[in-house]
């Protein structure tokens, strides 16, 4: 039977062993070195003021039809406070319009190594991901008709685990064509070489 290795088990009570003792490698979690195209910004603001305008026009209809349509099973102070609903959501979507885009652009990096290819985004909670490049089972580069307009794409690569997949979006479309065709080149040279 093929099993792989195991790390060593601890006995009880006894110290973990540390991974960088026996003159491993340890790989030292820093910021990727690239940003995303400035570009990026307007399409992250564009794709949410539209769903902030569809989600505030729902919200609007609803508000609407609960004080104007006297259903009994409304209650009054519902009746009376509906259109505050739509309010508070138009002031909290102008707020995240405005800050989360800029903040996204801060926040989101990339890198792109001999074999490895290393993601950070977030922007409240932060993803950090570390794909190594001879596990690439795809790579997609794919453009929206807004990432269009803005001549930015995403980068779309996946592994054999789902844990495994990342995706760079907000390149410029042109590196993102350069990049999904190098890392192609790159992922089979490497899966040649393990062969």
């Amino acid at each position: 039977m093929n099993t792989p290795p195991h790390d060593p088990i601890p006995p009880p009570g006894g110290p973990a062993p540390d991974p960088g003792a026996e003159g491993e490698d340890v790989a030292e979690l820093r910021p990727p070195l690239r940003r995303v195209s400035p570009r990026a910004v307007g399409v992250w603001t564009l794709r949410m003021l539209l769903g902030s305008l569809f989600n505030l026009v729902l919200l609007s209809a609803a508000a609407w039809a609960v004080s104007a349509l006297g259903w009994g099973w409304v209650p009054d102070w519902a009746r009376e406070h509906a259109w505050k609903a739509p309010l508070a959501y138009g002031v909290y979507a102008l707020l995240q319009v405005a800050i989360v885009p800029s903040w996204r652009y801060r926040v989101h990096r990339w890198e792109v190594s001999d074999d490895v290819i290393y993601t950070r985004e977030g922007w409240v909670s932060r993803t950090w991901q570390l794909v190594p490049i001879n596990r690439l089972q795809t790579v997609d580069h794919t453009q929206g008709w807004l990432e269009r307009l803005f001549g930015v794409a995403t980068l779309k690569v996946q592994t054999a685990s789902f844990a495994g997949s990342s995706s760079i979006e907000g390149l410029d479309e042109e590196e993102a064509r350069a990049l999904s065709e190098r890392l192609a080149v790159r992922a089979g040279a490497l899966r040649g070489d393990a062969t």
